[in-house]
């Protein structure tokens, strides 16, 4: 009985970081399957982003000039790099009420009460909505090439892309935990989620070429990381882009979406982490 009593005195503290790595994998799973006994929480976050696809393509894909031509099937090659990174940073407003939820139902305190890394709770949270947003991706772009998108690269420029489009999504999710853990109520959360999305999406080059706008919010726009994202993609997929620019965003946007996307996660994920422990003391 002493030797093993001994033995658990003796016995070496779990290193922090693979303890941190294991429990945000175990709180990641808890959403996955969560998410998979409510399905209509995936199939919502479809509807949405087909419908983009459906009627921006056919809707405005005759009148919009890109190229100096109003080809419907340009336009469609054009336009899915915008609807696929408007569709990643979406999930925003998902991830806020989703933590907003969990805080309003006393989740967070049961969680306090385990022996877990605390910033495991949020990281988890996020890699489940990384993985959501990842099948969210897939069908979309079954749907886009149904309508006609086409890339004209080969595999490996289409899958960093895509790689660039999910890493964006991570860090907005971060944003989105940042909203919710200030937020009372997962309504709110979800309205936080969305009102700032959409200037930042729509003041951009992802629907329409920004040179076409007037001078001050065309460099919003170019200096805009979402920008950045959506001209990264159309690079990689080949895709018909904005005309040329000076801005740096807009010459160099795979190094742009990047630098914005490490930076991003870097202050989000220390504001929420900071925000959730001071929420849980």
């Amino acid at each position: 009985m002493s030797a093993v009593t001994d033995a658990v005195r003796v016995a070496p503290p779990a290193n922090p970081v693979s303890q941190s790595i294991r429990d945000s994998l175990v709180v990641a799973k808890r959403n996955l399957i969560r998410m998979s006994r409510i399905p209509e929480m995936v199939i919502f976050g479809l509807i949405q982003p087909i419908m983009f696809v459906v009627l921006f393509s056919y809707v405005f894909g005759g009148s919009m000039n890109i190229g100096g031509t109003t080809d419907p099937v340009v336009y469609r090659n054009f336009l899915m790099a915008g609807i696929f990174a408007q569709t990643v940073t979406f999930a925003t407003a998902g991830a806020g009420a989703g933590i907003a939820d969990d805080m309003h139902k006393g989740l967070i305190d049961r969680f306090r009460s385990l022996p877990m890394a605390r910033g495991a709770v949020l990281t988890g949270r996020t890699l489940a909505d990384l993985v959501q947003t990842a099948l969210t991706l897939f069908v979309l772009a079954l749907v886009a090439l149904l309508v006609g998108w086409r890339t004209h690269t080969n595999i490996g420029e289409v899958l960093g892309a895509f790689g660039l489009l999910l890493l964006t999504g991570y860090a907005f999710t971060w944003i989105g935990a940042v909203i919710g853990l200030t937020v009372r109520t997962p309504e709110a959360a979800t309205s936080g989620g969305l009102i700032w999305l959409f200037p930042v999406t729509f003041i951009s080059n992802a629907f329409v070429d920004s040179s076409r706008m007037t001078p001050w919010l065309r460099h919003i726009a170019e200096w805009n990381p979402f920008s950045a994202t959506v001209q990264a993609c159309r690079k990689l997929f080949g895709n018909p882009g904005v005309s040329p620019s000076d801005a740096w965003p807009m010459a160099h946007p795979v190094w742009a979406s990047l630098i914005y996307s490490f930076l991003i996660i870097l202050i989000f994920r220390t504001l929420a982490v900071r925000k959730y422990r001071s929420a849980t003391a």
